[in-house]
């Protein structure tokens, strides 16, 4: 049986791309399993994209956000009702297992039902004025056209975070979805189609970076671009932004850190640590990386995490007692085993794993073994660099002030935890350890849509994704002064006495 081709979403047509070229989208934990064949896009089809999204901007921009908002009330009912679906797709083309990919397809949901009800908000103030007969004002407005460029982990939640506050703000898109995951983003547009959003407010360019990601963030009439990926990329679109002043959101990488003080619930911490570290098979950017351990509780602690660690049931996503994925693709493979390698030749311990899964039906996927390492310190590659696999690395320190030092002590400012029942050691840590996102007694995965999600320095370039700080995003504000005074009243002149 043939594979279903699926087209680009441009101006509320299922349209294919100009080039006449495809590529297959084949499942990460059985590649005999094809999931669609989708559209090998250039810069013509964003062209057209952009066109179409430019020219629906006129009249969306128009409609009243509250109406906007009833919209997206529709599409979340409808990814609702295709949750289950929806999440098989996902699990099928980008392997994390179906207990995930239904949180992820929630995660779509929550954040277009928060959004839809933004569109009776959207709140500015009122403020007096300090001359009299004279009434201000702030209004939120939208931009205009905004380009997406959307990672393969989170292939519908993350789009959402992007799409949802864009629209109820009165912009228009044009998305290019990872090419390991297009199809969450076809469901995506399928939604928007069937619930009504007009032709030419959503659009979907599908294909590679080169063609189709640069062709977006290089257009003039883009004037909002939102990336998440990994911080070398996120330079390049930074650098390619900056002449045109378009606004720029970047969500990049994380090397995210545990700590394990000496009275935490060690149990509780053990259950969190794999969550973090293994979870999506570590392919989050929010993934514990690193673990550092009181050195009083380190010796106990890694015996017990290493013995659940070992047992992790790895293979394909879609089987209930199934555990823990395969990572998506072979140059994810490549870089994972890489880091394994440059973590023994560093001197880290090896305490599990460090294997390619291979045999049987492991042989048609890309399956890593859960990997841990101890004695990892400050001057190894795997305690600085971002894996983005299923490796953790495990250090100890002696005092918490230590213990602060050493979360800080990375390049990102993504998620951090610490587990603890010392109350003022959790604020101090709270306050402390320099992250966008902080958890106390929970891993560093586990972000909720009404707070904003983003990290500190290298991590981001300042702004947020999710709640209602992403309206900064996607609006500009605007002061307005209404003077019924009848005469000239001069602001910090005639009133300077």
């Amino acid at each position: 049986m043939s594979a279903t081709v699926y087209k680009n979403y441009i101006n509320g047509t299922w349209v294919a791309s100009s080039s006449g070229e495809t590529f297959e989208n084949r499942n990460p934990a059985n590649h005999d399993d094809v999931i669609g064949v989708f559209q090998r896009s250039n810069e013509a089809d964003v062209k057209a994209a952009v066109d179409a999204a430019a020219a629906a901007y006129m009249k969306w921009r128009l409609v009243p956000a509250p109406k906007r908002g009833e919209i997206l009330y529709r599409v979340a009912a409808r990814l609702t009702a295709n949750k289950e679906q929806f999440s098989r797709d996902m699990t099928r083309e980008m392997g994390k297992i179906l207990i995930e990919t239904r949180g992820d397809v929630q995660e779509a949901i929550d954040m277009t039902y928060y959004m839809a009800g933004e569109g009776r908000r959207l709140f500015g103030m009122t403020t007096p004025s300090e001359l009299p007969n004279k009434f201000n004002m702030t209004v939120r407005q939208p931009v205009g056209v905004c380009g997406f460029i959307t990672p393969w982990n989170f292939p519908m939640a993350i789009p959402s975070w992007k799409m949802m506050p864009a629209l109820i703000c009165g912009n228009t898109i044009v998305i290019k979805p990872a090419t390991d995951t297009p199809m969450s983003v076809v469901n995506l547009m399928k939604a928007c189609e069937e619930e009504g959003v007009p032709p030419g407010v959503v659009n979907m360019v599908t294909g590679p970076g080169g063609s189709t990601g640069e062709a977006l963030m290089n257009d003039d009439r883009v004037r909002i671009v939102s990336f998440t990926g990994s911080t070398e990329v996120g330079r390049r679109v930074s650098t390619a932004c900056a002449p045109k002043f378009k606004h720029l959101c970047l969500e990049m990488g994380g090397k995210n850190v545990i700590i394990i003080m000496n009275d935490a619930d060690l149990e509780l911490a053990v259950e969190g640590v794999l969550w973090g570290a293994f979870g999506t098979s570590g392919q989050r950017c929010t993934a514990t990386s690193r673990v550092i351990m009181h050195k009083d509780v380190a010796a106990k602690f890694t015996s017990m995490l290493v013995e659940r660690a070992k047992n992790i049931k790895v293979g394909n996503g879609l089987e209930d007692s199934v555990q823990m994925g395969p990572v998506v693709n072979q140059s994810q493979v490549d870089t994972v085993l890489k880091y394994i390698e440059i973590g023994k030749a560093d001197g880290a311990r090896l305490e599990c794993g460090g294997q390619r899964l291979t045999g049987g039906a492991y042989d048609k996927g890309y399956f890593i073994q859960p990997t841990v390492f101890s004695g990892v310190t400050r001057n190894m590659r795997i305690w600085k660099e971002e894996i983005f696999g299923p490796v953790l690395g495990m250090g100890t320190f002696n005092t918490f002030e230590e213990a602060i030092e050493l979360a800080n002590d990375t390049a990102y400012g993504l998620s951090a935890s610490i587990y603890t029942r010392d109350v003022n050691k959790a604020y101090v840590a709270m306050r402390d350890v320099y992250t966008g996102i902080f958890y106390v007694n929970a891993p560093t995965i586990g972000a909720e849509t009404h707070l904003p999600f983003g990290g500190t320095k290298e991590t981001g370039n300042g702004h947020r994704e999710a709640a209602t700080a992403a309206l900064d995003v996607f609006s500009e504000w605007k002061s307005i002064y209404v003077d019924f005074s009848g005469t000239i009243q001069r602001a910090q002149i005639d009133n300077a006495d």
